[in-house]
């Protein structure tokens, strides 16, 4: 049987090294491109990226990748965005102004609070392990954390943060100085993890094959 294939978009934004050993760790072969057609051709991508938001859309745009992956949205192709990869599926940024996202997925990418709920000064970004819980009474049932428990824990590194539109297209949020952040969020095949599942050890990789056999 030959190994499920995973589209990996290489766009020069995020560490796709780390990205390509997880999947390959579960099995999958790994094909990374910036080439369009190869795109629409998968069926299963993967969106990484870290750094700035407007400097990723740029690199979208002239890459001519923009309208490829709203069509995979439009068609329903299995859609994996991982940090700043996640925050571009939205309709927009705060960072640094407001710049225009993907659009897949409504809702906005704001700052993480720089104050704790009672009111201390907290660390910005937010760096570390944190634990999962649903959001809004989500069922993981039908989604990448199937199987992942609450209170299991995963990695973040971001400043900013995702604001849904739609409280349904929130999945799962965990928390920092008493405040939710958006750790997951899904709208039909498209799916957001702010944190990294390439390096939360096991429930990462949990997460990974789920995508990869969806």
């Amino acid at each position: 049987m030959s190994a499920t294939e995973v589209t990996v978009i290489d766009y020069g934004v995020g560490n796709l090294l780390s990205v390509q050993r997880g999947f390959e760790h579960c099995g999958a072969k790994v094909i990374l491109t910036a080439d369009p057609v190869r795109i629409l051709a998968a069926k299963r991508v993967v969106l990484p990226g870290v750094g700035a938001f407007a400097n990723a859309m740029l690199a979208l745009e002239s890459l001519k990748l923009v309208d490829a992956i709203r069509e995979l949205a439009k068609r329903k192709t299995p859609l994996l965005g991982i940090c700043l990869g996640m925050q571009l599926l939205l309709e927009s940024s705060d960072e640094f102004g407001v710049t225009a996202g993907l659009g897949v997925i409504p809702g906005r990418v704001i700052p993480i609070p720089s104050q704790t709920k009672s009111g201390a000064m907290q660390k910005i970004p937010h760096i570390g392990w944190n634990a999962l819980q649903p959001s809004n009474e989500a069922d993981w049932q039908q989604t990448l954390l199937q199987g992942t428990d609450p209170g299991e824990s995963v990695y973040f590194v971001h400043s900013f943060m995702a604001a849904t539109t739609d409280a349904e297209h929130r999945i799962a949020d965990c928390l920092y100085g008493g405040h939710k952040i958006a750790a997951m969020i899904a709208r039909d095949q498209i799916t957001g993890c702010q944190f990294h599942p390439e390096k939360s050890g096991e429930v990462g990789l949990r997460i990974l094959r789920k995508f990869i056999t969806q």
